[in-house]
């Protein structure tokens, strides 16, 4: 797109994009061309998805449906302005309608709120304030124009509820300009800190990604917990923004688990094609997030370490990934 259009409605989803090869970025935004991901019906739509023991990630992704399992996701503010402190609202609904009003406490929160646009060059987690009618609020500056995805992340108090992801789509208007996927690199740098990526993704099979924090030449040995993790990972597919939310083997206090400078994540893709990766961070009392491009490694294991149809760095904003620290 080689000018800038008003936002007035949704836009569809992008295409997500499919390779061979496996690459990392620094903070920024993904493709919007490629061949579409599979169908939901082959990718079931099951919330954060089951994790394996000792934190392993999920296999399958949630977040591709307003409704599930009795509950719906009820957005009451569906448009917002660019560049303004807007306050968002919504309602988690059961079957008859009524406002959910009781949840499970997870990682120290009833609910963790994720927005994220659709090119993936803004990232929003945040954690907002549920009123005793069941309303949800939290005030965000989302500093670009475009069609963002609302991630709702929780557990319902009720008797065998499972965890589940919700997604509605907002948009924010303004000018609009799509940002591309940045080049491949294996490091992403944020607020003076080195992340370093070492693993692969690999569709329907579980693999190691495991993330080093450093700062000025030295590895950062004293992470602090941060909703009782020393990281939370979240990723989600471009195209269709499938949502992964991965926690990391062990916790702090355990005896086992070190607090840095390596965080390490056991994640399976739900299909082949090209994620983003939002590493959320503490140290010295301050949230910072590190973002990656990846592409699923291709069937022998192996990625080629270069990434296919990502024509370079772009203008990006992210919240603890770029354009502010918003972990609310």
């Amino acid at each position: 797109m080689k000018t800038p259009m008003k936002i007035t409605a949704f836009a569809a989803a992008l295409a997500a994009s499919f390779g061979a090869a496996y690459g990392v970025g620094n903070v920024v935004a993904p493709v919007n061309t490629a061949p579409a991901p599979a169908a939901h019906s082959e990718h079931p739509a099951t919330g954060r998805a089951s994790e394996e023991p000792g934190g392993h990630g999920p296999s399958t992704a949630g977040g591709l449906q307003i409704s599930e399992g009795g509950y719906t996701l009820d957005l009451d503010t569906p448009r917002v302005p660019a560049g303004r402190n807007s306050e968002l609202r919504f309602t988690v609904r059961d079957d008859d309608g009524r406002p959910v009003t009781a949840y499970q406490r997870e990682h120290d929160k009833e609910l963790h709120l994720i927005l994220a646009s659709r090119d993936l060059g803004t990232y929003r987690h945040l954690h907002p304030t549920r009123a005793a009618d069941g309303t949800w609020s939290i005030a965000a500056d989302l500093p670009k124009a475009g069609d963002y995805r609302l991630f709702a992340d929780f557990t319902p108090a009720a008797e065998d509820a499972k965890n589940l992801t919700l997604g509605a789509d907002l948009a924010v208007s303004g000018a609009y300009r799509p940002a591309p996927l940045p080049a491949a690199a294996k490091v992403a740098e944020v607020d003076g800190y080195t992340v370093t990526l070492d693993g692969a993704l690999h569709p329907a099979k579980a693999g190691e990604l495991k993330l080093s924090v450093s700062r000025d030449g030295r590895p950062v040995t004293d992470l602090e917990p941060y909703l009782g993790a020393y990281g939370h990972l979240v990723a989600l597919r471009s195209g269709d923004l499938a949502y992964l939310h991965v926690h990391p083997g062990g916790e702090p206090g355990d005896g086992t688990t070190r607090p840095g400078p390596e965080v390490t994540f056991t994640a399976t893709a739900p299909s082949p094609g090209a994620y983003r990766l939002f590493l959320d961070f503490k140290h010295e009392g301050e949230v910072r997030t590190a973002a990656f491009t990846v592409v699923t490694a291709d069937a022998s294991g192996e990625g080629t370490g270069t990434q296919k149809n990502t024509p370079g760095n772009s203008e990006e904003s992210h919240d603890g990934s770029g354009d502010g620290h918003s972990h609310e």
